[in-house]
């Protein structure tokens, strides 16, 4: 038997992470910059070669927005929002998720999208005074996001 503390703050992190296609089109950069340097010094023009992929490779990497359900928090990218003012999340995939990335992607709603990311969370905003509708944002396991919105709710 698992021993599972109940009092524990409901926790869920992702990393919206770029796609393997564009991972591999930033490392192609390399043998670019490597083909720049190679009349100066061959040594020298590997050297920037390979640090010129690695920092973009890096970067791209780093610099991916994250989801989280921390201490009752949503967090998407910079953007976060208390769970209390949320409603009820609805998870989105294949044809409804690509219909709520385009034509019903509102004007009042606040939206983090990925390409290359199947899966969309779509959150209503409770909030009166928030003039934003609903969050839209992209998830590998929108299913997980979902669950974890609404036990923090639960939880308050």
């Amino acid at each position: 038997m698992h021993n599972v503390d109940r009092t524990a703050p409901v926790s869920y992190r992702e990393r919206l992470s770029p796609s393997l296609w564009l991972l591999v089109s930033a490392a192609v950069c390399a043998p670019m910059a490597a083909v720049v340097f190679s009349p100066i010094d061959t040594t020298l023009a590997l050297v920037v070669g390979l640090a010129v992929g690695v920092l973009l490779v890096g970067a791209l990497i780093v610099a991916a927005p994250r989801v989280s359900v921390e201490g009752g928090v949503l967090r998407v990218g910079r953007a976060h929002i208390p769970v209390s003012d949320l409603g009820a999340p609805e998870v989105l995939t294949a044809d409804a998720a690509r219909t709520a990335r385009g034509a019903e992607l509102g004007r009042a709603d606040w939206h983090l999208l990925r390409g290359g990311i199947d899966g969309v969370v779509r959150v209503p905003v409770v909030d009166a005074e928030d003039p934003t509708a609903r969050w839209v944002f992209s998830s590998r396991t929108p299913d997980r996001v979902a669950a974890m919105i609404t036990r923090a709710q639960r939880g308050l």
